[in-house]
């Protein structure tokens, strides 16, 4: 009798464990549509909605200048060889372009190895991407953070395409962007979720970690972008100092 008693508990524990893994799935969903419903969840599916327009009328125009550029092809070769063949030039030049285009339209999300060989002028760019599809199953604090990152990156980005790749500071937004912020998401999502909001010996619970990290990360990049900004001011100045002196009235005199 004791043996059978011995083998309930564990099947009634085990039991528990999954009604309670399925309880914190179904909570995170209703999470996710109230976020989706939020104000903060209407603006970012008008982004994505305004991104997705954008994407499509770029392929469109990218697939007229395919089209264009076969019709050239096609009218430069009928001079010189037969109708046949031009067509079937033109006609193969206009599928392998076609191909092309469709395949660089929407680009996979990268994986930390990538993100982490991205080179610099595209890094803020691919960060972006790859932030965006963690959004599922955040608490909302963290997503807010997760917009403001984004909107970092986005100003970072013309920034870090006149960046030398070999300066201190392209070394540490790199290792920022590349490296702690996907091992921060990483490390969270390796949190199962019925552990998230639990608190730890210091207080705090998985959750509480992500957005504190979050918040360092947007702190960070905000104090990059002020320095670049001032880097910026800085070389124009010196240019137009420059420029006065060599181009001003009083220098040619001399």
């Amino acid at each position: 009798m004791n043996d059978n008693t011995g083998h309930r508990e564990p099947m009634i524990h085990r039991a528990r464990n999954v009604a309670a893994g399925f309880a914190d799935v179904g909570l995170t969903h209703a999470e996710d549509l109230l976020r989706r419903m939020s104000p903060e969840g209407r603006e970012q599916a008008r982004r994505e909605r305004e991104a997705r327009t954008r994407r499509r009328k770029r392929l469109m125009v990218r697939l007229v200048l395919v089209a264009i550029a076969s019709l050239l092809v096609w009218a430069m070769l009928t001079p010189f060889a037969s109708a046949a063949v031009a067509f079937a030039v033109a006609s193969a030049l206009m599928l392998l372009l076609t191909t092309i285009v469709f395949v660089r339209a929407d680009p996979r999300v990268p994986g930390r190895e990538a993100l982490a060989e991205t080179a610099l002028p595209g890094l803020a760019e691919q960060a972006v991407t790859w932030l965006a599809a963690q959004r599922r199953g955040m608490p909302l604090p963290a997503l807010q953070l997760v917009d403001a990152v984004g909107r970092r990156l986005d100003d970072l980005a013309p920034r870090l395409g006149r960046l030398d790749p070999r300066s201190p500071a392209a070394a540490s937004i790199r290792k920022l962007v590349a490296v702690e912020m996907p091992a921060l998401v990483d490390g969270w999502r390796l949190v199962p979720i019925s552990a998230r909001r639990v608190a730890h010996a210091d207080g705090r619970m998985p959750d509480d970690h992500l957005v504190n990290g979050l918040q360092l990360i947007d702190a960070e990049l905000a104090r990059a972008s002020d320095q670049l900004g001032k880097s910026t001011l800085d070389e124009i100045a010196i240019q137009g100092r420059y420029l006065e002196l060599k181009y001003s009235d009083d220098s040619r005199s001399v």
